[in-house]
Formats: C-alpha cells, structure tokens, sequence
C-alpha cells in the first residue's frame, strides 16, 4: 500500500546532476534510511528508468509524473508489512 504523501521525503537531484555528481549514492542512502511508513520522492532532469528497474529488483515500487519541461517526479516506496 502506497504511504500517505505526507510521509514522503523529497530529494531534488537536479543541481547534483547539473554539477556532474552522481546522486545514486545520496538516493541509496536516503532510501534505507526510511521507516516501513515512508516513500521518496526524487526530483529529476530526465527519467532515472535504470534506477527504477534497479529498486524494483530491490523490492520497491515507484509511481512517476511529469514535472515541468523536462523534469520527472518518481515515488518509491516499500510495502509496509
């Protein structure tokens, strides 16, 4: 079951990828940090459809959006058990 959107935390990787780092290991760290109750939402330049593939093979489930011009909203979350 999806959490409530208030138990979503954000992370806007746009300003990293524009600096030329790498945000997976900000994501990795910010994703196991989270309580069963809670998602990511991670804001992106383009679609991070590799990550998306990598963290459904680690059990997570996603939801994406649109942003404005080229950005893309993705939501992550686990099954709370």
């Amino acid at each position: 079951m999806t959490p409530p959107l208030n138990k979503f935390k954000r992370l806007d990787v746009r300003a990293m990828i524009l600096k030329g780092i790498e945000p997976c290991p900000k994501i990795l760290d910010h994703l196991n940090k989270l309580e069963p109750d809670e998602g990511l939402v991670i804001v992106a330049p383009f679609l991070p459809s590799p990550l998306i593939e990598k963290l459904h093979g680690d059990g997570f489930f996603s939801k994406v959006e649109r942003g404005k011009g080229t950005d893309w909203v993705v939501y992550f979350w686990r099954d709370a058990v």
